[in-house]
């Protein structure tokens, strides 16, 4: 059967972010099922899963509570739309996210992904100041910072800042002013001379995670919301990825005490059962959109899924996870063994830099020749050892579920480690730890 798969995939399949020649050359790993953090394949073999399957798996696999939810769920209805009609599992988890998320977020907007979630933060803030007329409509332009991330849809793209996922595309793009994070003089300085013509400042918060795991100085997230306060701009916080306790708080915005005009959620959101996304605003966005259904104000944007009755239920399932296994609470002693392992981690020849905040981990291992794909090379390793990471480019990510014992953790990073080392040899035999230890010298 696991042939049967590959030739099925490797026949019709298009896989994301997937080279996908150089994947038509590997066996692949069919996944067959999960227990708690680990996945198992076909032929039985068993892997930590240590990308929480990019990023969303939160309490681990076949969490009895959210299965349970949602065989309940399954009962009633699977899906109904919420164009004219609604239901309690939507209402029930607006007002859950309301109340956890920073004050003043008192409305909320589902759709199915992170880039939606943007995308409707972007479309928001856009025709917000349109509808304030006069030289408000003069604000048309967002400021983002460079080697952001926020998804794959054009609005989203145009505020991305990757030129290897993004710059196919910008014939199709809006301009975006762009500042390097940690850089609050450029912001202001921006801002200064563009006030008037922005709309937003959108930013992942503390960390970007698709730009390889770059963490943002101290205060900067603070200061970017007294600049945007100062200047009357909205900020939209991108927490896809750093929502859900992935930075040690239920949201990375905590941290600094910041509450955004705009937050926006995914990934974690059902815990990594089902896509559903939310895009969380205030009482003053929301009330800019009311009028008579004549005067056109109405946010004319919607999804088929969207608030989808499974996908609510998940996700109050998740948060009573939360609760009721004090889900963060017990991921402070993971997070400080995690710092622990890491430094040994960074002390190899082979890295050249280890970055990561609470349950977010780069381990750079330098610049290499894109053809050595080293950070690939690592995965098979990996995968061999029994777990499952993914690189962006040569940085190899760990970002396990939040539910990962210290015992899987410990064993997580000690795979990791083999299989740099390993990684390195085969690409480098005796040489293996140069390119890495002279870039960390320089």
């Amino acid at each position: 059967m696991p042939e049967a798969t590959a030739d099925l995939d490797h026949c019709h399949l298009w896989h994301p972010f997937t080279a996908q020649s150089a994947w038509c050359e590997e066996e692949p790993v069919v996944i067959e099922r999960g227990e708690g953090t680990d996945l198992l394949d076909a032929e039985g073999r068993r892997y930590i899963d240590g990308v929480s399957s990019l990023w969303c798996n939160v309490h681990g696999h076949r969490h009895p509570l959210i299965d349970h939810a949602l065989r309940e769920q399954l009962d009633r209805i699977a899906h109904s739309t919420m164009l004219g009609l609604t239901h309690e599992g939507a209402a029930e988890l607006a007002a859950r996210l309301v109340e956890l998320a920073p004050p003043g977020l008192n409305r909320v907007f589902y759709s199915e992904s992170g880039s939606t979630a943007v995308e409707i933060a972007l479309k928001m803030a856009f025709q917000y100041w349109q509808q304030r007329g006069g030289q408000h409509r003069r604000r048309t332009s967002f400021v983002a910072l460079a080697e952001g991330y926020h998804g794959d849809t054009l609005g989203s793209v145009s505020v991305g800042g990757i030129d290897l996922f993004h710059g196919a595309y910008g014939p199709l793009l809006f301009d975006c002013h762009r500042v390097a994070p940690g850089d609050a003089e450029s912001l202001s300085r921006v801002l200064d001379f563009h006030s008037e013509e922005v709309a937003a400042v959108v930013a992942e918060p503390l960390v970007q995670g698709a730009a390889g795991i770059r963490v943002q100085p101290p205060g900067f997230l603070r200061r970017l919301r007294e600049l945007t306060e100062a200047h009357g701009v909205f900020l939209i916080a991108d927490e896809v990825a750093t929502g859900f306790g992935r930075t040690g708080t239920m949201f990375a915005c905590e941290q600094e005490r910041v509450a955004p005009d705009f937050l926006c959620l995914g990934k974690g959101l059902t815990g990594g059962y089902l896509p559903l996304a939310a895009t969380l605003t205030t009482e003053r966005v929301y009330e800019g959109f009311l009028g008579a259904p004549e005067d056109g104000r109405t946010f004319f944007h919607g999804h088929t899924f969207t608030g989808n009755p499974l996908g609510c239920a998940a996700a109050l399932a998740s948060l009573e996870v939360f609760r009721t296994e004090q889900t963060l609470l017990r991921l402070q002693p993971k997070i400080r063994l995690l710092g622990e392992l890491l430094r040994e981690v960074a002390a190899m020849p082979e890295v050249a830099a280890v970055r990561g905040r609470g349950f977010m981990v780069g381990i750079d291992l330098g610049e290499h020749d894109p053809a050595t794909r080293l950070g690939h090379r690592v995965t098979l390793e990996a995968r061999e050892r029994g777990a499952i990471v993914r690189p962006l480019g040569d940085t190899v990510v760990l970002m396990p579920p939040l539910a990962i014992s210290k015992a899987d953790l410990r064993r997580l990073v000690e795979i990791v480690a083999a299989s740099i080392r390993a990684a390195c040899a085969v690409a480098y035999g005796e040489r293996a730890a140069e390119p890495a230890a002279m870039l960390r010298a320089a």
